[in-house]
């Protein structure tokens, strides 16, 4: 049996609080137990939610409020800021999401027929998930979830096309790519839209599974990460930067600044974008918020993985 044990404090910088995770060695994730204790956080405001090192972070926007914890990754705010979604990895490498209530401190695995899946991201409205899956056949698909561990749905669980990196397009469409196409899907998990990725970019941009394309709410503009230019000798490859497509003109600029290596991007459902990336010698990465028009702002000086809420 794996024990999750989380423990949450909440103080008010200067100190940020602590709420730890502890594994033990068995790994039936099945019976994995959690337990929130000492305050609520029915008062605090978390807007960010980001990866430091082995710990994630949920934060307010201005950094004064703070809670940590380790022993998960993918950190995934919900968007209004009372929930949070997380990956916790067992032993063997199985991985499993979880979702912990941060008013209520009650949390829940997600039950989703697989021992391996991850990356939650949350739609719109903040009552489905959707994440990565690896089904039965060896095979990358994207499954949507209610929070209430009810409705799941495996997309497109039939074919042998591998797909990676979901999207919320708007509440009721999912988007993923892969790797050459990007589709969109209805609440019924049906294709009803697919786009050639070197049609819309060029064939310039590198897309890798890890990383995630954005359509903004109104699908005019398409928001991604991608390696591009030159190679880089101390990251053995191209870096990646954060981009911007207009959908109708194909004119695509460039939104994170040259120099800096961004693997990791977030678009919000009112069209702030959150990233993460790091300068040369790429030892630290910070983590940055912009708008559409590339006005950025750094929020925080170490750490990766950022998601957000509305505003």
């Amino acid at each position: 049996m794996i024990k999750f044990n989380l423990r949450l404090a909440v103080v008010i910088i200067p100190c940020f609080t602590l709420f730890s995770a502890c594994n033990s060695g068995n790994n039936d994730q099945s019976k994995s137990t959690a337990v929130l204790d000492t305050v609520s956080l029915s008062s605090k405001s978390f807007a960010l939610a980001y990866q430091d090192g082995s710990k994630i972070v949920a934060t307010s926007i201005d950094t004064m409020k703070q809670i940590s914890f380790g022993g998960a990754t993918d950190p995934a705010i919900s968007p209004n800021g009372n929930k949070l979604a997380y990956t916790v990895s067992d032993s063997i490498g199985n991985r499993s999401i979880w979702v912990a209530d941060l008013e209520s401190k009650s949390q829940l695995q997600l039950q989703a027929n697989s021992k391996n899946y991850h990356h939650a991201v949350w739609s719109p409205s903040g009552n489905k998930i959707a994440f990565n899956l690896y089904n039965d056949k060896g095979i990358w698909k994207v499954a949507v979830i209610k929070t209430d561990n009810t409705g799941l749905l495996v997309l497109d669980n039939k074919s042998a096309a591998n797909l990676y990196s979901p999207t919320w397009k708007s509440e009721t469409e999912v988007t993923a790519h892969d790797l050459k196409n990007i589709y969109t899907f209805d609440a019924a998990g049906k294709i009803i839209n697919t786009k050639a990725i070197v049609e819309l970019l060029g064939s310039d941009y590198r897309i890798a599974g890890s990383n995630s394309l954005f359509f903004t709410s109104d699908g005019k503009k398409l928001i991604f990460n991608a390696g591009f230019g030159s190679q880089v000798a101390e990251l053995k490859g191209q870096a990646e930067s954060v981009f911007v497509l207009d959908v109708s003109t194909k004119k695509i600029s460039r939104i994170s600044p040259e120099g800096l290596n961004v693997p990791y991007v977030f678009l919000t459902a009112d069209n702030r974008i959150f990233f993460s990336g790091a300068e040369k010698p790429f030892t630290q990465s910070k983590i940055y918020v912009s708008d559409l028009d590339g006005n950025i702002k750094t929020l925080v000086n170490k750490g990766t993985n950022p998601t957000g809420t509305l505003k």
